[in-house]
Parts: structure tokens; C-alpha cells; sequence
């Protein structure tokens, strides 16, 4: 007799399972699918990464909400631009792109030639380091909070 094999599930699976499970919904379905859908069009692991680190940010703050603004989406604080989730056009590499990135000290975020904003790279190929880029999220989130940066009003 055969021995069944225990089946991995896929990321899209484990994605949407988290979704289910842990996410509240944000917005409606209309809504919702303006803002994934540039992750659609992506090919796998992108496109769940994408998916998954959306979930991540939104789940940071209650204050946060998310349009897009040149053709990926883009995350506000109380309506001050706070970070975008981008692919590079020519590597395809995704990252997190942080807005005041300048007030932040942590060593996987890279400056470049930015003055402003700094960027987290995240690869699709390798498990999503939740606790790591939650610290970050929340570093920059007090920014907002604590008036380093200001808000509108």
C-alpha cells in the first residue's frame, strides 16, 4: 500500500487562507479590485507577494488606507502619503518603497541615490519576514504619530 504524500499548499492558497482568516475586509469589492489589480496582471510568486504584503500593511493601523497613484498602489496615514508597494520595471523586483524613509535607521532598508524615501526588498522566492517589515511599518507609521512628520488636518 502507497503512502499518501502530504501536498504543500501553494502561496496563493496559504494567501487567501490568511486573508480569510486573520484580515478584516477594508473596502468593497469594487473598490478593492481597483486597487489589486495591477497585482493580477503579475505573474506567480509576484502576484501573491504583492497580495500578501498589502494584507500586511493594511493590517498595521486602522488609520491606514490605500489608492494608487502611478499605476501601483499607494498607502496614506490618515491621508499623508505613508508607502507603495512597487515591481521594477526592468528587474521585476518587488519592494516596499517608504515615503519618509530619510528619519529611518534599519539595515535592510536601502537609500539609493533617494533623499526622501527608502526602499525594503522583499523577494517572492523566500517566506515574507512578517516581524521585520511590521517593525519598519510601525517605525515609520510613528513618525505620523509622534509629529516627526506632520498630517494634513
Amino acid at each position: 500500500m502507497g503512502r499518501d504524500k502530504a501536498r504543500k499548499p501553494s502561496i496563493a492558497g496559504l494567501y487567501e487562507a490568511f486573508r480569510n482568516a486573520v484580515l478584516p475586509q477594508k473596502s468593497s469589492v469594487q473598490f478593492e479590485y481597483f486597487i489589486i489589480s495591477p497585482f493580477l496582471s503579475k505573474k506567480e510568486p509576484n502576484k501573491s507577494c504583492l497580495l500578501a504584503l498589502r494584507d500586511i500593511i493594511l493590517e498595521q493601523d486602522e488609520d491606514i488606507t490605500e489608492t494608487r497613484k502611478w499605476g501601483m498602489p499607494c498607502f496614506c496615514y490618515k491621508k499623508k502619503m505613508f508607502c507603495y508597494l512597487w515591481t521594477g520595471k526592468k528587474n521585476h523586483e518587488l519592494y516596499i518603497l517608504l515615503v519618509e524613509g530619510k528619519h529611518l535607521n534599519h539595515p535592510q532598508l536601502e537609500k539609493g541615490n533617494r533623499t526622501r524615501m527608502k526602499i525594503l526588498r522583499v523577494n517572492p522566492c523566500e517566506d515574507i519576514d512578517i516581524a521585520t517589515i511590521a517593525n519598519i511599518l510601525q517605525q515609520a507609521l510613528d513618525l505620523y504619530r509622534n509629529g516627526i512628520v506632520k498630517l494634513k488636518k
